[in-house]
């Protein structure tokens, strides 16, 4: 082995980079007893060591090709590529081997597994030999051309196959989608009867598993297919059957091309002739870099970003693009020619990202002298120092516009009084100018005076809500009853909900079906209408006026949409086409309505009538940009039936971005015009209607309420956490509709027997204890004497006592009234459970 390493490996080099490490691959002939001599594969992985700034061995192995003695073995390529099987990145390598008289070539494809051993994938025998055009793509595949044809095999094509088409000037990649596919761009070989025709002057691509033709323009223009000589997709994407894709091309005129959906978008002249292959490195936040490796062992690095050349190499054996500091970002390893025969097989190298890490030996360079290994942990602090600044600059940028509006006043204010002492008139901006709120009313005298006038002399109004509107909808099988009404302000509604009655006609006693209520402020909730009737209203201030787009005209009215939920099927057996609407609420009387005992309040809204021939088209799914009352009682209906998930994102190292842009991009929704905060995305039917609204707090935190069922959550869910920094944490909030209600009813009986007993046991054993010290206080008598065996028998009797008392035990009346009040709350908090998994279960 040691032989195998100094000096076959050093000169005939199949080098790639896999996990971190490099792995040399070569063949030998080694001699044995019995059958001969038989031809190995040989392999060895090295990784790099900081410390010694060298490539230590890690591990070695082989496997045997052939035992004849007449066979020829040869190496034709190595490839690290995906494994669809397992989902993993592994190595790829081909051999060959041809028999003596050179009439068929058995080719195999091993890879190297996670236990360092090479196992066999793909067998086939050819009749000629592999010359042109030999790739190992995903799969794994083998493809190659013949005769102006393309060839193909793989573990799914269980043979050898060729595409449908022929081709020439054939270019070969393959798209880095979740499910990725290989294609064959080129131009189509005609008859001289098709000459005229118009395909001939077009770029034609052909999926190799499918067979399905494209237009290949799409990827690469048709004058660039003649002068490429490699390509590689950097993203891929499929818009109504239509393939999007950004790819960059080294053409043999010393040009890198940046291609977006088959048009130019960049150029960077190339400093060496016969590009062979192009490699992309990230760099993480120091961003990524195009290597492309050239004829005659040169290789060039180019900015993505700039498009421009960040350095050049000469006299390279072989280049490869890993993590091999292990740091979490991508370098290049640069591997030198004229290796020592003598030598290890990496005498002469370079690692680098042209970012400040450089590992060099036996180059004497600049780098290797100039440049030093960043510490250990310098791209976490990098991270977490570029967050903390992007954070700061945000708090920097509110306090500034904070600051000039408190300067502007404070300059008004100065003028003013200045005009009061000189006398003169002074004229104040407006405080919506200012974007501020006024601490009065700054309405003048007059209409303060007559505003006066009409409240002492205008007639007393009911306090109770308005009804505005009565709606009902149909979707698929459930009836969505909807009231939207109008409360004052000053006297708070809570405790909302409605309830529906049946009318048979024939009965005098309605029957009251079973719904489920939610309550919608619109267009948003009043500040005085607080659930908590204890929370008193903040006295005003002046203070940043917030965007009030959506805030009602009338300040002392508050709009909200009440909203029932109730199975269809139940209404139409009951042959029941009338039903009759209620509101519940209860109304505080004052700002201490704790103190108080109101009384619940039964309103009613007025009759709905079904008819199954209706049509129940929502409007919302035709086209969201209507901004109709018909449209905002579907958003509202769809709200009301679509279970619902709360998730909160955070992203403690990056910013989290455009994620309503990416929404409204990647998954296709649409916004609501009449409330442009929530997307509508509709794929087919009102089942598969999802809501989305995401509301972002800070660039790095935000929440994300998703409507919709939990199939299609999982799976939005699934594209989002791909989209996402790997950092980010996806929590969702408590008390979301979405959670199960038997688990929480299941939760709140197990939360009621546990502490049944133990309130129980503790009340028990404090009873036990209290016997116990009355016990260790008396004294021992021993029957030596009459009044010794009285005492005996006191203590005895007072045993049967105490053995009784434990079958039909007497507690303490305040430890007992504490246990029953503990477990009267817990109590309840079952029934609760109970009632709402009782009307999920109906409603479903």
């Amino acid at each position: 082995m040691e032989g195998f390493l100094s000096d076959e490996l050093c000169r005939n080099p199949h080098r790639l980079a896999h996990c971190g490490k490099i792995t040399f691959f070569n063949r030998k002939r080694a001699s044995a007893t019995n059958d001969g001599e038989r031809s190995e594969l040989l392999f060895c992985s090295f990784s790099f060591e900081r410390g010694d700034n060298a490539f230590l061995k890690a591990a070695d192995g082989a496997a045997v090709i052939s035992r004849r003695r007449s066979a020829h073995v040869d190496i034709v390529k190595c490839k690290c590529v995906t494994d669809v099987r397992k989902r993993v990145t592994t190595a790829c390598i081909l051999v060959t081997r041809t028999s003596e008289k050179g009439h068929s070539f058995q080719y195999s494809l091993l890879t190297l597994s996670s236990s360092n051993k090479l196992e066999p994938c793909i067998e086939f025998k050819l009749p000629y030999q592999m010359k042109d055009n030999v790739s190992i793509l995903q799969g794994p595949t083998v493809l190659w051309t013949h005769d102006n044809t393309v060839f193909y095999t793989s573990l799914k094509a269980g043979g050898v196959k060729q595409i449908p088409i022929q081709l020439s000037h054939i270019v070969v990649s393959e798209l880095p989608l979740h499910k990725g596919q290989i294609f064959v761009l080129g131009l189509p070989n005609v008859s001289e009867k098709s000459l005229n025709d118009q395909l001939t002057s077009q770029t034609v691509g052909c999926f190799v598993e499918n067979g399905l033709v494209f237009d290949g323009s799409l990827v690469l223009p048709h004058p660039y297919i003649c002068i490429t000589q490699c390509l590689f997709v950097l993203a891929a994407d499929s818009e109504d059957g239509v393939l999007t894709c950004t790819v960059v091309a080294a053409t043999s005129k010393q040009q890198l091309v940046y291609f977006e959906n088959g048009a130019v978008k960049d150029v960077c002249q190339l400093p060496f002739e016969q590009p062979e292959n192009i490699q992309v490195v990230d760099a993480g936040r120091n961003g990524c870099l195009f290597v492309v490796s050239f004829h005659q062992g040169h290789v060039c690095a180019v900015w993505k970003e700039t498009f421009q050349i960040a350095s050049l190499w000469s006299d390279v054996s072989s280049v490869h693009v890993d993590d091999f500091l292990g740091c979490g970002t991508e370098q290049i390893l640069l591997v030198f020619k004229d290796q020592g025969a003598a030598g290890q097989p990496l005498e002469k190298f370079l690692i680098t990202d042209l970012c400040g890490i450089s590992y060099s030996r036996g180059q004497g360079t600049e780098a290797s002298k100039t440049s030093s290994p960043p510490a250990e942990n310098y791209l976490l602090t990098v991270q977490a120092l570029e967050s903390r600044l992007q954070s700061g600059l945000i708090v920097l940028q509110e306090l500034q516009r904070e600051g000039r509006v408190k300067d502007r006043v404070l300059q008004q204010t100065v003028g003013a009084l200045t005009d009061v002492v000189s006398g003169r008139e002074t004229v104040l901006s407006q405080h919506e100018q200012e974007g501020l709120t006024a601490l009065w009313d700054c309405d003048d005298e007059s209409k303060d005076e007559a505003l006066d006038d009409k409240m002492q002399h205008a007639p007393t109004v009911s306090s109770k809500p308005q009804i505005d509107k009565l709606w009902h909808r149909i979707t698929e099988d459930q009836m969505i009853v909807g009231v939207i009404l109008s409360s004052d302000s000053s006297r708070p509604v809570s405790g909302v909900s409605l309830s529906i009655l049946t009318e048979t006609g024939q009965s005098s006693t309605p029957a009251v079906i079973q719904t489920r209520s939610q309550v919608f402020w619109l267009p948003a909730p009043c500040p005085s209408s607080s659930s908590s009737a204890s929370s008193f209203p903040e006295p005003a201030a002046k203070r940043s006026k917030q965007h009030n787009a959506s805030r009602p005209n009338d300040l002392n009215t508050c709009r909200l949409a009440v909203t029932a939920v109730t199975k269809l099927t139940p209404l139409l057996n009951s042959d029941c086409v009338k039903c009759s609407v209620m509101l519940h609420y209860v109304q505080r009387q004052d700002a201490f309505g704790l103190v108080s005992d109101p009384a619940p309040v039964v309103l009613h809204c007025g009759q709905v009538v079904l008819d199954i021939n209706d049509d129940f088209q929502s409007q919302l799914l035709k086209n969201p940009q209507l901004r109709t009352d018909e449209v905002r009682e579907d958003l509202l209906s769809l709200l009301a039936v679509l279970d619902r998930w709360v998730l909160h994102i955070d992203s403690p190292d990056y910013s989290l971005g455009d994620i309503d842009g990416w929404i409204q991009k990647r998954v296709g929704c649409k916004k609501i015009e009449v409330n442009p905060e929530y997307l509508l995305l509709n794929s087919s039917g009102p089942s598969a209607v999802m809501l989305l609204r995401w509301h972002q707090s800070t660039p790095f935190q935000g929440k994300l309420s998703v409507h919709s069922s939990q199939l299609q959550m999982l799976q939005f869910l699934d594209s989002l956490l791909a989209y996402l920094p790997a950092s980010c944490s996806v929590r969702p909030v408590k008390g979301a509709r979405g959670e199960s209600t038997a688990q929480m009813f299941a939760l709140a009986l197990e939360n009621e027997v546990v502490s049944l007993r133990e309130g129980v046991s503790l009340l028990l054993c404090e009873e036990d204890e209290e016997e116990a010290k009355k016990k260790s206080t008396g004294h021992e008598e021993t029957p030596g004497s009459a009044e010794g065996l009285l005492r005996c028998r006191e203590v005895w009797q007072r045993d049967v006592e105490r053995t009784r008392m434990r079958l039909s035990p007497l507690v303490d009346a305040v430890r007992y009234r504490r246990l029953i009040q503990s477990m009267t709350k817990v109590q309840l908090e079952g029934d609760l459970a109970a009632l709402l998994n009782t009307q999920g279960t109906l409603l479903s």
